[in-house]
C-alpha cells in the first residue's frame, strides 16, 4: 500500500535522505565520487530544496509505503516552453525499484501537467544512466542531447519528452 504527498518544508530532511541514498548506487558507475557528493550538497542542501518548495520552483511529491518515504518527484511548468511540464527529479530507493512507483510517479506528474493545459512532459537524464530504458518504456523519447556545466563537472544528458493526452 502506498500513498503520494504533495511535500511540504517539513518533508526537507527526508527528501534529503532519499537523495543520498539513491544517487550512490545510480551515478557510482558513471560519474565519480567527487562530483556525486559536489552536485548533492549543491542540488539537495536543504536551503536549496526548500527554497525550491517555498517559492514554488518545483513541486515535490513524497510516495511512501506504509509511514516511509521510499520515492520522490519533483516537477514544474517548464519556462522554455509553455505547453510543456518538466520533471525535474525521479528517485526510487533501489530496494522499492520494480514495485512500479517509478511509473506510478510519472503518471502523477503526467496528469497533473496535461490537466494544466500541457501536451509534453520533459526530463534531463544521464547519456550512461541505467534509466534510460525504463523512461523509454514510459513513453519518453530521446529529443536531443545537452551538456550542463555544473561547477567544475559536467553532465552529459539526453533531453527526454514524452507527448500528453490532451484533457
Amino acid at each position: 500500500m502506498y500513498t503520494i504527498n504533495t511535500a511540504t518544508i517539513n518533508d526537507v530532511e527526508t527528501i534529503r535522505q532519499l537523495a543520498e541514498a539513491t544517487w550512490w548506487p545510480t551515478y557510482s558507475p558513471i560519474l565519480e565520487k567527487e562530483q556525486i557528493r559536489y552536485m548533492l550538497d549543491l542540488l539537495y542542501s536543504a536551503e536549496e530544496i526548500e527554497k525550491q518548495i517555498t517559492t514554488n520552483e518545483q513541486t515535490f511529491l513524497l510516495l511512501k509505503e506504509g509511514d516511509s518515504a521510499v520515492a520522490f518527484a519533483a516537477y514544474s511548468a517548464y519556462k522554455g516552453e509553455p505547453a510543456a511540464y518538466k520533471l525535474h527529479k525521479l528517485y526510487c530507493l533501489p530496494q522499492t525499484q520494480g514495485k512500479g512507483y517509478g511509473r506510478i510517479l510519472i503518471d502523477n506528474v503526467s496528469n497533473i501537467a496535461a490537466n494544466a493545459g500541457a501536451t509534453k512532459l520533459l526530463l534531463n537524464v544521464n547519456r550512461h544512466n541505467n534509466a534510460l530504458a525504463f523512461y523509454q518504456k514510459m513513453g519518453f523519447g530521446i529529443a536531443r542531447e545537452e551538456d550542463i556545466a555544473i561547477g567544475p563537472y559536467w553532465m552529459n544528458d539526453y533531453i527526454l519528452q514524452k507527448p500528453l493526452p490532451l484533457s
